[in-house]
């Protein structure tokens, strides 16, 4: 509490959280300006039956449920970062850009992103509108009408990735995982309204159950995020003119979810191409893009088959992730310039091959977790047979996430304000 009422007593963080605030505002505004024309028990059908799309809603905020000019959130600029961090194990000049240039390199990094990001929102938009109409959700759209559309939805994309860059800069959490927060936390008030309107009194103890499985999974969750493995790293002395440096012990932390919640989105993302493809498929083929949409529905609604695709996407996302942005070979050689080294581990190569078999160890352990996570609605969907219960731990696991490391920014903040204050 006493940290709570700090930062509102400190106006620059004040001020930072405010302009947080009043963007997110921004994006829930537009995410309900609705596109005109919609039929809305279609729509809610196609929702309610499709448990990816109803995952995209919610990651949207809602956007997708009333067809706003927000309805592709920041899914296609999250396809892009995939693409991007692909291409770095191809090519090696944008390896060396992104890991070796500093922040320019890295500035430069995301500029090329952000352009993939544009023909990924006309390529995505494009392909949801051909859903809709091929649900008779929206009437057929002309060729200009569906131009216009398209140009309409992906600039709301555009809009919405440059609104995730302008709380980015305040450092307080990251933009992307805010908007993603702040639309699963929108959500939250219609679920509890379909929990109470579906309320069957002989399901109370299906409800306790799940109400204590939310609280063990919230702890497990925080555990997770929390725990790393501590290397001890010792420092070499050193004598330059008549002062002695080193000498001293550290240790170097290894977190046992290195990945944070950027596999599960990026599992997702991926989950919605083969629908993407269908439906433009079925604009050149008409043939072969409705037999192509058959069998992916087909897949897509049996819980079991979606359930593994989708934990293997996370288990595999998270150790690409971990091994994009954890290079032990990099760290080695660091250590070995400032005179680190790892007890009974010569410095060099050998240092980053026992820090790639320790991190590949750990790593084991939080992608299972995060994959059991990911496919928990599932679980519960077919344990219980409630679809209200449908959220499940993906959700979870973002919001707390998410949280966690916003209390994390804003807490060294207030601890370099403490040190300014005493100097």
């Amino acid at each position: 509490m006493n940290k709570f009422l700090q930062i509102f007593k400190i106006p620059d963080l004040r001020k930072k959280i405010f302009i947080v605030v009043f963007l997110l505002l921004v994006f829930r505004l537009l995410a309900a300006i609705p596109t005109p024309g919609i039929d809305a028990d279609r729509l809610k059908g196609l929702l309610d039956s499709s448990q990816l799309l109803g995952f995209f809603n919610i990651f949207s905020g809602g956007s997708l449920a009333n067809l706003s000019i927000m309805m592709l959130g920041v899914s296609p600029y999250i396809t892009a970062t995939i693409i991007m961090q692909l291409l770095t194990m191809i090519f090696p000049k944008l390896k060396t850009l992104y890991y070796e240039e500093g922040n320019a390199g890295r500035a430069k990094f995301n500029r090329y992103s952000r352009y993939i990001t544009v023909p990924l929102a006309a390529l995505q938009g494009y392909g949801f509108l051909n859903l809709l109409i091929s649900q008779q959700v929206l009437p057929p759209l002309p060729g200009l009408d569906m131009l216009r559309n398209v140009l309409v939805i992906t600039a709301g994309s555009m809009i919405l990735m440059w609104l995730g860059e302008l709380m980015s800069e305040q450092k307080i959490g990251n933009g992307i995982s805010l908007i993603i927060f702040a639309g699963i936390v929108s959500g939250l008030p219609q679920i509890v309204r379909s929990l109470v309107v579906s309320y069957d009194p002989t399901n109370v103890p299906v409800y306790v159950a799940f109400a204590i499985l939310s609280v063990i999974i919230t702890a497990c969750v925080v555990f997770i995020n929390e725990g790393e493995r501590k290397i001890p790293v010792s420092y070499a002395k050193r004598i330059r003119g008549s002062r002695m440096y080193g000498g001293s012990s550290s240790y170097l932390p290894l977190k046992v979810n290195q990945a944070g919640v950027i596999p599960i989105i990026f599992a997702i993302s991926i989950l919605l191409f083969p629908q993407f493809f269908a439906q433009i498929a079925s604009a050149v083929s008409p043939g072969f893009g409705a037999t192509l949409n058959d069998w992916v529905n087909r897949i897509f609604s049996n819980q079991v088959i979606y359930g593994l695709i989708y934990f293997v996407l996370v288990v595999v996302f998270t150790y690409f992730y971990t091994a994009v942005t954890f290079d032990p070979k990099e760290i080695a050689k660091n250590l070995q310039r400032s005179g680190g080294f790892v007890p009974g581990i010569r410095p060099g190569d050998p240092t980053g091959e026992f820090l790639q078999k320790v991190i590949y160890r750990i790593t084991l352990f939080g992608a299972l977790f995060l994959g059991v996570v990911a496919v928990l609605p599932n679980i519960t969907q077919i344990l219980t047979g409630i679809q209200t219960l449908s959220i499940g731990g993906t959700a979870l696991l973002i919001v707390i996430a998410v949280a966690l490391e916003v209390m994390r920014q804003i807490d060294s903040q207030l601890v370099i304000r403490e040190y300014e204050g005493i100097q």
